[in-house]
């Protein structure tokens, strides 16, 4: 073929080479970037491990004690509220009625698991109180064949192993 008649640029063949090239670096990455179940679930672990210590934090400062309650798709946080006793300067803490939910507490209002179904052990609900000393515990968090372990000392500090 006459060199000045050949054509400039690529060929079918080169550019389809490329595309499928492209295809499999871009199949790889994004099936590397996907995190797998066991990762959401720990990163739900830290993260409620992180929150109930900021409501036992809470608790020690307002006095009140604040109820934690898986809830299957998620869990929440509660306190009674304070209301006037007739004849005194010092409100009580009611529990009977509304409760205050943290509805407007970024830390601490109700969360969905990014996991998905999650199946908590103890399903009881855990009660932070305002006292420093208290017992430790351990709370399994489990989805599928996953489990991840949130333990508490005996001062209060949360922390995932």
């Amino acid at each position: 073929m006459n060199p000045i008649l050949r054509g400039r640029g690529f060929s079918l063949i080169e550019v389809m080479v490329v595309l499928v090239i492209v295809g499999i670096a871009s199949a790889a990455i994004s099936v590397s970037v996907t995190p797998n179940a066991a990762d959401t679930l720990r990163l739900d672990a830290r993260e409620l491990a992180a929150r109930l210590s900021a409501a036992q934090h809470e608790a020690r400062l307002d006095g009140r004690v604040i109820v934690w309650q898986p809830l299957g798709d998620g869990y929440a946080f509660a306190r009674g509220t304070w209301t006037a006793v007739p004849g005194s300067v010092v409100p009580a803490v009611s529990t009977a009625g509304e409760l205050d939910r943290f509805a407007g507490d970024d830390a601490l209002r109700p969360r969905r698991w990014r996991a998905g179904e999650v199946e908590v052990a103890p399903a009881a609900p855990l009660r932070l109180t305002s006292e420093w000393i208290g017992a430790p515990l351990r709370l399994t968090l489990r989805h599928g064949a996953d489990a991840v372990v949130i333990e508490r000392d005996a001062a209060g500090a949360f922390r995932v192993p």
